[in-house]
């Protein structure tokens, strides 16, 4: 692991910030290296207020689509709610139709299915949508790149809204309406919003037409914050407070589904990261293995009976996918092995017989054990299907836009994408991916990185650093959970392996002057050695608090050591 530390803020800063707030050291440099650097600005991070959020009308396009709704409403036509199989997608067409069902009766959701259209607008969705008399389809979390989609539902009579928030392309879709606060003339000012987020924005903007505002929305933000979660957007801004206020809503009074899924773990306060790794995998887990509407149905249902009975169904499907990707991804590792394909700047692999729904997750497995840019090849019709994942800093979304003259279709993010290809172009595309991210990438990225907030001595670990760092919570991309790094540590003599396969490591640490602190190392069982025989060592590590008898205490847990 490299061990790096962030840039330390100027002392000035770090000084008027501690007066202004009336904190240590420590805090303060956190807080300026989230870009906070007034008292206001920390008024407004560690008390989020439904007050911060934008007008919705600032994003482009706002008022021609709740113009064309209204319209669609009073005049009783039918409009189809589409959306993506993913979290995200289902998040959002789960809060769009639930809310336009408030208003109109003339309502449907479409999910398209993963291994027959694909990710996307569809031409069968499309069809759909004409055959049952369908005169506008709002897209969620997909369609900025739908031009020719678009095309043909406008031959057939039916209008497009688009709420996305993936990178347009050169040109965008000749919809009535393209809400995606990444377009290039678009000023929203917010422009890290998930699909489920630029859908919340527009029953916002409807809502706000009908003298509502957005208390009255509150009851929708357990999805918004699901989709933030899942999507691996930036927990900053409007997020942070979507998110804020969505786990509120997680925790005090989620909708059936979600209180459904909730039930099976059986877990009391759920943060981001329990949404990220319970709630989320299951929601996804009926696209990859079965189909999205499974999902919709699930977090659109209001009898909580009815919704425990698909939650037990989508758990089902969630531990067919974890068998299923952890068989996939021992075969693909055996694959690079095999081929003597260790070396090299990228990871990629294919088998026609790959479970499509789950090779996203492959791909971040592979880069676990070989760390760069990762594809994971399947068949997908007469066509090959990828997922590609990339590694810390390195924009992979780029590096396919290099190699696109091999490629019929990608879209995506700079950590993960989506590409189709015809299979007699795999062995070009392969090298041609391959030269590009040698060319491109920087060889340090190729080592997993720690990113350290500051280095502390032991002493400054307390019970009351560690209560204002819960609230910096909710925790994700651009305020990840703050990282430390403290030297000249040692083991008060009763470290060991711990575990079925003595593969964690506990470990109490001390220091001259400081009390001593258990810490947990998860699979840092190998580093035994560097902390035996009163040994000095140096430790990375995020702080936590352990729950033990009905007494809690602070622990630290342990990134790496050297």
């Amino acid at each position: 692991m490299r061990w790096t530390l962030k840039p330390i803020p100027e002392a000035k800063k770090t000084e008027a910030l501690q007066e202004a707030l009336q904190v240590d050291e420590v805090v303060a440099t956190l807080l300026l290296q989230r870009g906070i650097e007034t008292y206001e600005a920390a008024k407004t991070f560690f008390r989020p207020s439904l007050d911060d959020l934008h007008d919705p009308f600032l994003m482009k396009d706002m008022d021609k689509a709740v113009t064309r709704i209204e319209t669609a409403i009073a005049k009783g036509e039918n409009i189809l709610v589409y959306g993506d199989y993913d979290v995200d997608g289902t998040t959002s067409v789960a809060l769009m139709s639930s809310y336009l069902k408030t208003q109109t009766n003339n309502v449907a959701t479409y999910i398209p299915d993963r291994y027959d259209e694909g990710y996307g607008v569809s031409f069968q969705g499309i069809d759909f949508a004409d055959d049952n008399d369908f005169s506008l389809i709002i897209a969620l979390d997909c369609g900025v790149k739908a031009i020719d989609k678009v095309v043909y539902a406008k031959e057939k009579g039916i209008d497009f809204i688009i709420c996305d928030h993936h990178r347009p392309g050169k040109q965008l879709p000749k919809a009535v309406a393209v809400l995606d606060p990444k377009r290039d003339d678009c000023e929203y000012p917010y422009k890290e919003l998930c699909g489920c987020g630029v859908g919340f924005k527009l029953i916002q903007a409807l809502a706000s037409r009908q003298g509502k505002t957005v208390e009255d929305l509150v009851t929708y933000l357990d999805l918004v914050a699901t989709a933030i979660g899942a999507d691996i957007v930036p927990i900053t801004g409007e997020n942070r407070v979507l998110a804020y206020f969505g786990l509120q809503v997680i925790n005090a009074s989620p909708r059936p589904g979600i209180k459904a899924i909730i039930a099976e773990v059986k877990k009391e306060t759920l943060t981001i990261t329990d949404v990220v790794f319970i709630v989320a995998p299951r929601i996804n887990a009926a696209g990859r293995m079965k189909h999205g509407n499974h999902a919709v149905t699930l977090l659109t249902e209001t009898d909580f009976n009815t919704a425990v009975n698909y939650a037990v169904e989508i758990d089902a499907f969630n531990t067919d996918r974890r068998e299923t990707d952890k068989r996939i991804t021992e075969e693909a590792l055996e694959q690079i092995e095999t081929n003597n394909e260790q070396e090299g700047y990228t990871t990629v692999v294919y088998h026609e017989s790959w479970h499509k729904g789950v090779i996203g997750i492959v791909a971040s497995r592979l880069i676990e054990t070989y760390y760069r840019p990762t594809l994971v090849f399947t068949k997908s019709g007469d066509k090959l299907a990828a997922s590609a994942r990339s590694v810390s800093g390195f924009d992979v979304y780029n590096a396919l836009e290099a190699c696109s003259e091999y490629i019929e279709q990608f879209g995506g993010h700079k950590y993960a994408a989506g590409l189709t290809l015809k299979e007699e172009n795999y062995e070009a595309f392969k090298q041609a991916f391959e030269n590009v991210v040698s060319q491109t990438i920087d060889k340090a990225l190729l080592t997993p990185e720690i990113k350290i907030d500051l280095k502390v001595d032991l002493q400054q670990v307390n019970d009351k650093l560690w209560r204002i760092i819960k609230q910096f919570a909710p925790f994700g991309p651009q305020n990840m959970t703050p990282v430390f790094m403290t030297e000249n540590l040692k083991d008060t003599g009763f470290g060991k392996c711990v575990g079925e396969d003595k593969s964690h490591l506990r470990i109490t640490v001390t220091q001259p002057q400081a009390q001593s602190i258990v810490c947990i190392g998860f699979g840092l069982g190998d580093k035994e050695p560097l902390i035996s025989n009163g040994k000095k060592f140096k430790a990375v590590y995020s702080i936590d608090e352990n729950h033990w008898n009905g007494i809690t205490s602070l622990q630290l847990k342990l990134r790496d050591i050297k």
